[in-house]
């Protein structure tokens, strides 16, 4: 006991030492003045010379234009017998919330009646709202939460709204700013997961879930569940359906582990299941869950990766009747499912190629494969569970995105609107190839070019990746990338490194903690085998990635500056010794690790970006942007690797955008002026 007590004492004296020599911990404190000046000082050295750089002006009039177009997918939301839509441009540039009749939406000039005006709405209170979406009263969708941000972060103020008379109700449900949610269980009650003033978990999230009754104090609602600082959160939810609504609660203890609970006749029952398995959703009475790892249950034994399902019934009163939905292969994965009225979707990858199933449950389940588009990325849209009427979205590198209208009862589909390329695709192709990484995995990556691109070496290659929490990276088409970068001679590499999600749960695992080096050598080997096919050479190669994709381009700037002659390194992790200390940074060690575990810490700072940043070294100009209301990866990340960095002499670029969240904008605007300068600075390091 005594040697466990000096090992964390010495843990914490470490982690005390560390943060009293780390000359710019005060750019942690956001607000600040002193911080705040700092950032004023930066974006005015960084804009002045981005924005000087030929053609930014064009640039940015072009970005705007694509953003504000009228002739983008109004993406529909099938909201009882209505479709809801909200739609930002030139007049409205904090956007509108929005409805039409499903027909007059087919119909392709639809009769849109506003619903909330954002920009009247947050010049009317003085705030500069962000809409974060709306949940309705089922089944006649009257009354809705409606989540606003305050300048974009995650905290949502949420307030009740009559959408019949389109207006906030004075004495309404309201549920301060804070990190959380809120869903009906009936016009009259609510479940509600927030900061209800006994303070939250060490992530930043909802510790509490409450009951909350009509014309009642909020901090008098019921408890119904009560989590542990420590968790990552708890969260409840309703998922209402014509039989029951389903009333859910889930205790994250870390991003990737916990329990799940149903509440039935007021008693909450915790159900028997692996403490790393997914719930994904309720379709005709059977709960369907995702495996993250092999399950031996009753007589079934399930594979990592499995979709199955069981009976509510038999759930909630510990039963195994358990059945197999889906097995993806070890090319395969499931990216999402989503049901209508009678017809479960499964939208599946198979290496990295989206296709499209339904399925159907009569005591056992039928597969059918639906003959959606091929060679790209499919996108489950809005679902109708009144109907089998839903939508999804194809695209590609070339190919814009197309929305189609499908009756999941037949599988067939109609195109709703199709967009229009803003650069003439036909001049460009996609090649995938595949690259050994360091311990032999087969890595694959897209390659965009021009038809006419020569074997020179010489080619500005630019290489976007993510590689962590299962998120996966997929073909996607981009008006500015095309404009931007394509046109100008530019070639575009889109690499699947171990950490995503592009080959299931094992994909993701085989990067986590310990083993995080793995994601790095891949994208290495992606760099290295462009260089080797001739299609560029370090001077002309640059890498991006925003938040654990900067941490990414953060460790490949720091481990490998041979590689590398530009670096876009966005709202990024950096300070992997702190990161855990900062905002939503707890809930994510079940990916990294923790680094006051003295054996957590000698794997992560090996990599961690902030630590290994040194003197003398030939690195590139690092361009590093964030947002001061980003209030999940906080802004002191990029903040003091900047000051670090430029405190050794090397020249960087900054610029804070003073809204938008972790998005990094709010607005096309702000949109429009990051694209425009990310891309400035590319052609000024990888084109001049």
């Amino acid at each position: 006991m005594k040697q466990t007590f000096l090992i964390i004492l010495l843990a914490i004296m470490t982690q005390i030492g560390f943060a009293q020599n780390d000359p710019y911990l005060w750019l942690e404190d956001v607000d600040a003045q002193k911080s705040l000046d700092w950032v004023g000082k930066w974006n005015d050295k960084t804009l002045k010379v981005l924005m000087s750089q030929p053609g930014y002006q064009e640039m940015y009039e072009k970005d705007l234009e694509i953003y504000n177009s009228t002739d983008r997918i109004a993406n529909p939301s099938i909201i009882g017998n209505l479709v809801y839509n909200f739609w930002q441009d030139e007049e409205h540039p904090r956007g509108i919330w929005r409805r039409t009749a499903l027909q007059s939406y087919l119909g392709g000039d639809p009769h849109w009646e506003t619903v909330i005006d954002i920009d009247a709405l947050s010049e009317k209170d003085g705030e500069k709202y962000v809409f974060k979406g709306a949940t309705g009263l089922y089944p006649d969708y009257n009354r809705f939460l409606i989540n606003l941000s305050k300048g974009g972060g995650d905290a949502v103020v949420i307030r009740e709204f009559d959408a019949i008379n389109k207006v906030f109700l004075q004495n309404g449900f309201y549920i301060p700013e804070a990190k959380g949610g809120a869903s009906w269980i009936d016009l009259n009650t609510l479940m509600v997961a927030t900061d209800f003033g006994d303070g939250v978990t060490t992530s930043g999230y909802p510790r509490q879930v409450k009951i909350w009754q009509r014309d009642t104090d909020l901090k008098n609602a019921q408890l119904i569940f009560d989590g542990k600082e420590d968790d990552m959160g708890i969260w409840g939810y309703t998922s209402p359906t014509k039989d029951k609504t389903y009333q859910i609660i889930t205790q994250r203890t870390s991003f990737y582990s916990g329990y799940y609970y149903f509440i039935e006749n007021g008693e909450l029952i915790k159900l028997d299941l692996p403490e790393d398995i997914e719930l994904s959703g309720i379709f005709n009475k059977q709960v369907l869950l995702s495996l993250k790892s092999d399950w031996n249950i009753g007589d079934n034994s399930f594979k990592q990766g499995d979709l199955v399902s069981i009976p509510y019934a038999d759930l909630i009163a510990g039963g195994t009747g358990y059945q197999l939905i889906v097995r993806p292969d070890e090319r395969s994965s499931i990216t999402e499912t989503s049901a209508t009225k009678n017809v479960l979707l499964v939208n599946m990858l198979n290496n990295v190629k989206s296709e499209l199933y339904k399925y159907t449950y009569n005591g056992t389940w039928k597969k059918e494969k639906i003959n959606a588009p091929e060679y790209g990325n499919i996108s489950l849209g809005s679902t109708d569970d009144e109907s089998d009427t839903f939508f999804f979205y194809f695209e590609n590198f070339l190919a814009p995105s197309t929305l189609y209208k499908g009756d999941a009862s037949t599988g067939k589909f109609t195109e709703v609107k199709a967009l229009k390329s803003w650069f003439p695709t036909e001049k460009y192709q996609v090649q995938q190839f595949e690259v050994a990484s360091k311990d032999g995995t087969m890595i694959p990556y897209f390659v965009v070019s021009s038809k006419e691109m020569k074997l020179s070496g010489k080619n500005p290659t630019l290489i976007s990746a993510y590689g962590g929490f299962e998120v996966p990276r997929l073909p996607n088409y981009s008006a500015i990338t095309g404009i931007s970068w394509l046109e100008k001679g530019g070639v575009y590499v889109l690499a699947n490194i171990r950490g995503g999600g592009e080959f299931g749960p094992k994909w993701h695992q085989a990067g986590l903690k310990e083993n995080r080096q793995r994601i790095y050598d891949d994208y290495f080997a992606v760099a290295e085998d462009l260089i080797a096919r001739k299609i560029t050479n370090p001077k002309k190669l640059g890498i991006s990635g925003g938040s654990n994709g900067g941490l990414l381009v953060g460790v490949g700037f720091t481990q490998r500056p041979d590689l590398y002659n530009a670096v876009v390194c966005a709202v990024p992790l950096l300070d992997m010794k702190r990161y855990n200390k900062l905002l939503a940074g707890a809930s994510w060690m079940a990916e990294y690790g923790n680094p006051d575990i003295p054996e957590e810490w000698e794997y992560i700072k090996k990599y961690s970006p902030y630590q290994n940043v040194k003197e003398g070294m030939d690195y590139p100009e690092v361009f590093f942007y964030t947002s001061t209301r980003d209030d999940r990866v906080h802004p002191g990340h990029a903040r003091k690797m900047v000051a670090k960095m430029s405190e050794m002499g090397y020249k960087v670029y900054y610029f804070e955008n003073t809204e938008g969240g972790h998005a990094g904008a709010s607005t096309n605007e702000q949109r429009a002026q990051m694209a425009a300068l990310q891309y400035s600075y590319l052609q000024m390091k990888l084109m001049r």
